[in-house]
């Protein structure tokens, strides 16, 4: 069947790029890090903020999911983005100073408005070219790691609008463009026609574990593969969140250290996060997804994982040089980029591309658990004086998650299936027997 002509599948990729950018404004928190600090914040303090808007993210996009499939893509994107820009302004109005008033604004808030708009353009895009899942979820979330460059230039060296606005001015008008910008971008999140499919493309054939079935959330949980993947990506993950939120803080002690002055440490650990992350953060999400339609997903996550526990280790000692800090800034937000495209693709493989709306963000629940747990252990480990043993717990952590990589395999749908409905079987006869028992109590034979 032909494409419809009455809509470019075209404009889902830049629908998808228009709202990515801003919801990429969760990974730009750590430019107003320092201004924060000046405040009297620890450095706890503003890695919890960072960790609630991770986590309030990942468990809004449980509910979001399930909600999709009844008000459709367009309402849950553009009420994400008016969610987004509502915490904005709240965290504004409120002083943008106060702790609470930005952990519940920026934070809480925040991050619900990312999480209920971030599955829809997966979804769509996913549904629009399922002969190329990879590249085109690449494509889908690049936007959400080259947005961070964008916000964090604009707070900081290209618009000064921090220096010049302040903070709370800067979170409300943030808060407005993420707005706008989201909803010119849900125009274009419009499912398929039932049945349509790419010219020339042949789905996959179904048969059991052979891939391409289509798990219900109840039945993907029942299978060993979910939970080697929710291993996998909450370390992977969650060392690239512990390293954004780090990737200012740490680099400015550590080029200091090296005989950098203040204002020079503060201008190249900028950069490194501004630039050399964000653009290696995009560019991964698009390359990890283009590579892994080629080589597959479970061997792209196995190489990802293992070359960033390498990266990671040698992190502490590339820190403090400058040139060494871009490449390592680089070769981190290129990894961590690849999560993105990698993890809802393999997702979609392994419990159906139909199904991907409400199964990845049960899996993305793995990215909350690890930007709980790896953020603050690295703000706690700062406070305390060292970062170097933060870096090498999280490069530990993904060598954990090669591991479980390597063991996913194909599940067998008929199999999760009879799990499923040998436990139903099992709950009814306990029910059962429990009635008997009861009835015998309240009507004991003679």
């Amino acid at each position: 069947m032909s494409e419809p002509r009455i809509f470019n599948r075209q404009f889902v990729i830049l629908g998808a790029i228009l709202i990515q950018l801003s919801l990429g404004a969760i990974y730009a928190w750590s430019v107003f890090t320092p201004a924060l600090k000046e405040l009297g914040w620890t450095k706890l303090e503003t890695q919890i903020v960072f960790s609630i808007g991770l986590a309030s993210f990942a468990i809004a996009m449980v509910f979001a999911g399930r909600a999709m499939v009844r008000y459709g893509p367009q309402k849950m994107a553009a009420a994400g983005g008016l969610t987004l820009g509502f915490g904005y302004l709240i965290a504004g109005l409120l002083g943008g100073q106060d702790f609470w008033a930005v952990a519940i604004g920026i934070g809480f808030i925040g991050g619900v408005g990312i999480g209920m708009a971030y599955v829809v353009p997966i979804a769509v895009g996913m549904r629009w070219y399922p002969d190329k899942k990879g590249m085109i979820t690449g494509l889908a979330v690049a936007g959400f790691g080259f947005g961070a460059m964008g916000w964090i230039k604009l707070a900081g060296t290209w618009g000064n609008l921090i220096e010049n606005l302040g903070l709370a001015n800067t979170f409300m008008l943030y808060g407005a463009a993420f707005t706008v910008m989201i909803l010119i971008g849900s125009t274009w999140m419009k499912l398929p026609p039932k049945g349509w499919q790419p010219e020339g493309y042949l789905p996959p054939t179904e048969k059991a574990g052979a891939g391409g079935e289509n798990f219900s959330v109840t039945e993907m949980l029942r299978t060993p593969q979910f939970y080697l993947i929710f291993i996998t990506f909450t370390a992977s993950a969650g060392a690239g969140l512990m390293s954004i939120g780090l990737m200012k803080l740490y680099p400015m002690e550590a080029l200091q250290a090296s005989g950098y002055s203040l204002l020079e440490s503060s201008a190249i650990a900028g950069t490194a996060m501004a630039v050399f992350f964000s653009l290696a953060n995009g560019l991964g999400r698009i390359v990890w997804g283009m590579l892994s339609d080629r080589f597959g997903r479970k061997r792209s996550v196995i190489v990802m994982t293992a070359s960033q526990a390498l990266f990671l280790f040698g992190f502490t000692y590339m820190a403090g040089e400058a040139w060494l800090l871009y490449i390592g800034a680089a070769l981190i937000g290129f990894n961590f980029g690849g999560n993105f495209a990698l993890f809802p693709t393999l997702t979609a493989d392994i419990f159906g591309a139909d199904r991907v709306g409400q199964n990845y963000p049960v899996v993305f629940l793995a990215y909350g658990a690890g930007g709980i747990i790896m953020p603050i252990l690295g703000g706690a480990l700062g406070d305390i004086g060292n970062f170097p043993l933060a870096f090498s717990i999280v490069a530990g952590a993904c060598l954990v998650g090669t591991g479980a990589a390597a063991l996913i395999l194909t599940p067998d749908h008929e199999e999760a299936t009879h799990h499923a409905s040998m436990h139903g079987f099992a709950h009814q006869m306990h029910l059962d027997e429990l009635t008997d028992v009861i009835e015998h109590i309240r009507h004991p034979k003679a």
